[in-house]
């Protein structure tokens, strides 16, 4: 596991996909102290009252990663990471292409961390081909890992699996958030191609783990959270 003085509580990010901010608070009641880190996306933004759900959660003494993916011209993008800088989110996501992220960089702040989205989980060799990209995913998320570097970025998102080669080849005070999380080898990976456990992640070198479904379908939520959490704290503990 890295070293960047993170609590280890802070590094599981529950992802907050659930129609309606009503029932992320709900969740997130639920969730009690279990969880400390929330990422909010696409979806509870569409569903209205996205920004009093996040001054919510602040309020509640939540860290918030703001997963919207900005993609748009360079200067669409600034504009709206300059928007949401002084509203107390810790994590802003945007697409990995040069002006893009210089742009959202230069306009972050002091307090917002961008992190660049290298290669989504949701796609393997197949759909890169079928986007045309000519080359293996893990040599597209390092070139994009080391982009999102010169751009001033403090991190990207990337699956565990190509995690071991930006350890190897990119700085590590680059900030490495790792969706597609699965707690055990055998469980459904939905519409995620590229998984790792809980324990891969960590060792490959992420410094955070985005988990959704295994937690929000459990019987138990706050009781999936336990033990993602129990996991890590052995991690920290090696």
């Amino acid at each position: 596991m890295t070293d960047k003085n993170i609590p280890a509580k802070d590094r599981l990010i529950f992802a907050m996909d659930v129609p309606d901010c009503d029932r992320a608070r709900e969740l997130a009641d639920e969730l009690g102290d279990t969880v400390t880190f929330y990422k909010i996306g696409l979806e509870l933004m569409m569903s209205g009252g996205y920004f009093e759900l996040l001054d919510w959660m602040l309020a509640r003494d939540k860290k918030v990663f703001c997963d919207l993916k900005f993609f748009d011209i360079p200067a669409t993008v600034g504009s709206a990471v300059r928007q949401l800088k002084d509203r107390g989110a810790s994590f802003v996501t945007v697409h990995g292409n040069q002006s893009i992220m210089e742009a959202a960089a230069e306009n972050k702040g002091d307090s917002l961390k961008v992190l660049g989205v290298t290669v989504l989980t949701s796609l393997d060799r197949g759909d890169l081909d079928d986007m045309g990209f000519d080359c293996d995913v893990s040599d597209l998320v390092l070139s994009r890992a080391r982009r999102a570097l010169e751009a001033g970025c403090d991190g990207v998102i990337s699956s565990g699996l190509e995690v071991p080669r930006l350890r190897e080849f990119v700085d590590s005070k680059l900030l490495v958030v790792t969706p597609g999380i699965r707690p055990v080898d055998n469980k459904p990976a939905g519409d995620q191609k590229r998984v790792v456990t809980v324990d891969t992640a960590f060792s490959n070198g992420a410094d955070y783990i985005v988990v959704g479904r295994p937690i929000r379908d459990a019987d138990s939520p706050q009781a999936a959270a336990e033990a993602i959490q129990a996991t890590i704290a052995t991690q920290v503990a090696q």
